[in-house]
């Protein structure tokens, strides 16, 4: 198993548009421990050693936690369910992060369960 780390992203605001995961030349740098900020998890820590470490990104590159990256995130198929290696209690805790952002930064958030 992989040993993911998680932490809480980084955003300034919220937004609703259409999503699509970032990549690395979407963000206005190339300094991995900014770009970090935009996700959930990293395979090798924070900041993570290669931008395909990087997995959950909920924060677009403009710097704003999107409601439907955190509906991806929390179901899809690239969703906390498709990480590789993930254990089920460190996926219990990304559902959890995921809904409580939802929660406190989302207006009438209905992720479910």
């Amino acid at each position: 198993m992989t040993d993911y780390e998680m932490h809480d992203p980084e955003f300034s605001g919220t937004t609703t548009e259409e999503w699509d995961d970032p990549q690395l030349e979407d963000f206005s740098t190339n300094d991995l421990g900014e770009v970090a900020d935009h996700f959930i998890l990293s395979a090798s820590g924070f900041p993570p050693e290669n931008f395909t470490d990087l997995k959950l990104p909920v924060v677009d590159p403009d710097g704003n936690l999107n409601e439907n990256a955190l509906r991806t995130a929390k179901s899809g198929g690239r969703g906390v369910g498709a990480v590789e290696y993930l254990d089920d209690e460190k996926a219990d805790e990304v559902e959890d992060l995921i809904d409580d952002l939802a929660n406190e930064h989302v207006d009438d958030a209905d992720f479910g369960d």
